[in-house]
């Protein structure tokens, strides 16, 4: 389709089969993370696989100067982009508020909420100078019920929800399309970031029942993004079967 998707946090997980759906059916990327080795294996992947371009830029979303500087400085050709997946996040800490760590919080907030508005806000006069553009906010199922020691990560999901609620209102005027979308319990390397490496509590969360997996998330992602320009899906909760919501998993 040759359009110009910008994804981050695309070295792994959601993004990375993201990005590959993309590529897939011919749009060029701009694939950002802050590990540079992963971006370049997939950058050169991508490349070969599919015929189409991609341009990697490592930096962390938390660092406003950098992410502006960067954004801005792109070149002509690579400014007309088409979407934005704002998919860089992730949970620390499992823990109850009294004993949560702040440096856990903090992490969160800074790349859950004000990484994704860093971007989003640098990115946005390219949209609103060509009069289109759709946003895909990556959120959650925890942005619909608080459960018990998600706090601050629940928090940062309810965010994002309510970040998109307003962007979808107040870019109404530009023509510009927003997307939250929120999953349930996936196989990624979320768990295993959430418990600091303690594979058998990352393992414990997928027991009993079958998760979805990053290419479910993408093809829904896809599927977002090729409907007709007059259609735009605002909200979406996307679980396995097993799943109800936040919080109620069938397991067997």
């Amino acid at each position: 389709m040759n359009r110009i998707v910008f994804v981050t946090g695309a070295s792994s997980g959601f993004g990375k089969a993201i990005a590959e759906k993309f590529a897939a059916i011919g749009d060029h990327l701009i694939i950002t993370a802050r590990r540079g080795d992963a971006l370049q294996s997939l950058k050169k992947d991508l490349e070969t696989r599919f015929g189409i371009k991609v341009l990697s830029l490592e930096f962390d979303v938390r660092d406003k100067e950098v992410v502006f500087k960067t954004i801005e400085n792109l070149p002509d050709e690579w400014k007309e982009i088409d979407i934005l997946i704002n998919n860089a996040g992730l949970a620390l800490g499992r823990d109850s508020f009294d004993s949560a760590s702040l440096d856990d919080w903090e992490t969160m907030i800074d790349t859950n909420v004000k990484g994704l508005l860093y971007v989003s806000k640098a990115i946005m006069p390219f949209f609103v100078r060509r009069n289109k553009g759709h946003i895909i906010n990556m959120g959650s199922v925890a942005a619909k019920e608080v459960y018990d020691k998600g706090n601050v990560y629940c928090a940062t999901k309810n965010a994002v929800e309510s970040i998109s609620h307003s962007m979808r209102i107040e870019l109404l005027p530009h023509h510009i399309k927003v997307t939250a979308i929120h999953p349930g319990a996936a196989v990624t390397e979320f768990s295993m970031i959430r418990f600091k490496g303690d594979q058998e509590k990352a393992d414990a969360v997928y027991t009993g029942f079958k998760p979805l997996s990053a290419e479910d998330v993408a093809d829904t992602v896809l599927y977002c993004c090729n409907l007709p320009e007059h259609v735009c899906i605002n909200d979406l909760v996307i679980t396995p079967t097993a799943q109800a919501d936040a919080i109620y998993i069938h397991r067997e």
